[in-house]
């Protein structure tokens, strides 16, 4: 670590004696988990949002989150540690503030720094000397010094010597029990050494390992880089589902045989589209920043291509099964989607290819309801409006024989597959779940 000196020596000491106060703007599925893991690590935190009902919740001790229990946060509420404001005046009093607000596409998959940029510039209003401020949000190499930096220097205070700026991706993957966010290494560049060594002194104090790279623009495309990584390696095996799909080869028997080889093969796994608020959008912000230096991004722009395209697919082979086995077409059916959280066990739609899937039914001509047991109603979105509101059906073996079709989107662990085969007239399997446990038979489509 570098030597510091004032204002940096006295942000130091406070971070390394935990005496530090830390505010964390967006209290969602990355901001919420931080704010629990730094308050049980010793310091002071307090949640900045701009959703009152959010602010109330956490006030009075609940949790809106399924893998944070209310107990968690009461506990941490009740120690004095952790409370949650609508105030932003009361960032002038942080010691150091991290910014976890979502960064979406536009409607033309151009990157919406829309919620950075206002972060930032309240963060501005108040910005005092001897701040650590960093970027968690997921966006392109550059933002952190290119955006926010201009933005926070405005007032007259300099980055590097009045406040330190940095960026640390987050690294969340909800639901996951064996990856809490203090047990996920954190990668931390900064707007210098000085900054950069101020937030590995505060991360290292909640996390397990920190990881130190040269530069914000490095940490960030790390994040990204991570991304693609995922998207590419998923639209590989959506490819190979459908070729081997009409070759008459099951391709997770495939997966399953090739991932025993102990070099060389890591697993990935197909099914009905990307969800997530990462890796369907990240790599577009690589692809627009690329765009700058001329160069094309053929290769992540293929991959979107091809998950783009699984829902358009899984619904085409939904038809087909419908046609083979009772002899009907997909308009006027009624079609039973199981599961519209973008990934199992979670309470999170975000961009769940259950959704579009559930469009795509009902441009057709089909009735579609959903079951799932973690998202009982559809949240507002602006992507999918006619589904906002829709409430989740009840488990009921007597309903699901109703519908013509069991569309399953995402595989819940707690869901009776059994009873579901038992009592469904066919099931369009996505992802494997009823052979997963062990169930065959000639109702059960794989697509």
């Amino acid at each position: 670590m570098d030597a510091m000196t004032f204002p940096a020596q006295e942000t130091l000491d406070r971070l390394l004696s935990k005496q530090a106060t830390v505010g964390i703007i967006g209290l969602g599925y990355v901001g919420l988990p931080l704010c629990t893991a730094i308050a049980q690590s010793g310091m002071k935190v307090v949640g900045f949002d701009i959703d009152d009902t959010k602010v109330a919740s956490l006030s009075a001790g609940k949790s809106y989150i399924k893998h944070i229990s209310d107990e968690q946060i009461s506990t941490l509420k009740d120690t004095g540690r952790f409370s949650a404001t609508t105030d932003f005046a009361a960032l002038a009093e942080m010691d150091a503030i991290l910014i976890c607000v979502p960064t979406p596409l536009t409607p033309h998959l151009e990157p919406d720094l829309r919620y950075v940029i206002e972060t930032t510039k309240v963060i501005g209003r108040y910005l005092r000397k001897g701040q650590l401020i960093v970027l968690e949000s997921t966006t392109y190499p550059g933002t952190t010094v290119e955006i926010c930096k201009p933005i926070l220097e405005a007032g007259g205070l300099i980055s590097g010597r009045d406040f330190y700026l940095a960026f640390s991706p987050e690294r969340e993957d909800p639901g996951n029990i064996d990856f809490s966010t203090s047990k996920i290494p954190k990668v931390i560049g900064g707007d210098g050494p000085v900054a950069r060594d101020l937030a590995d002194a505060l991360y290292a104090g909640f996390v397990t390992k920190t990881v130190l790279v040269s530069s914000a623009a490095t940490a960030e495309a790390v994040k990204i880089t991570e991304n693609v990584f995922r998207a590419v390696n998923i639209a590989l095996v959506n490819e190979l589902k459908v070729i081997y799909g009409a070759m008459g080869i099951d391709i997770w028997e495939v997966i399953d045989a090739a991932k025993t080889k102990p070099f060389g093969f890591m697993p990935f796994y197909p099914g009905p589209g990307l969800g997530g608020h990462c890796i369907p959008i990240d790599p577009f912000y690589l692809t627009w920043k690329a765009k700058e230096y001329g160069i094309s991004t053929r290769f992540i722009e293929l991959a979107g291509q091809i998950n783009t395209s699984m829902p358009g697919h899984v619904v085409n082979q939904l038809a087909m099964a419908l046609d083979r086995t009772q002899r009907k077409g997909l308009h006027g059916s009624r079609i039973l989607v199981l599961g519209v959280a973008y990934k199992k066990n979670i309470d999170d739609p975000r961009e769940s290819p259950a959704l579009r899937l559930m469009e795509l039914l009902e441009d057709r001509g089909a009735q579609a309801s959903f079951y799932d047991p973690f998202v009982p109603v559809i949240p507002n979105t602006r992507e999918h409006k006619t589904l906002n509101g829709r409430t989740s059906i009840a488990w009921d073996p007597v309903l699901i024989r109703m519908y013509d079709v069991v569309l399953i989107a995402t595989d819940h662990d707690c869901v009776n597959y059994a009873e579901l085969v038992q009592h469904a007239r066919l099931i369009v399997d996505t992802r494997n779940a009823c052979a997963r446990a062990g169930l065959t038979g000639p109702s059960i489509v794989n697509a």
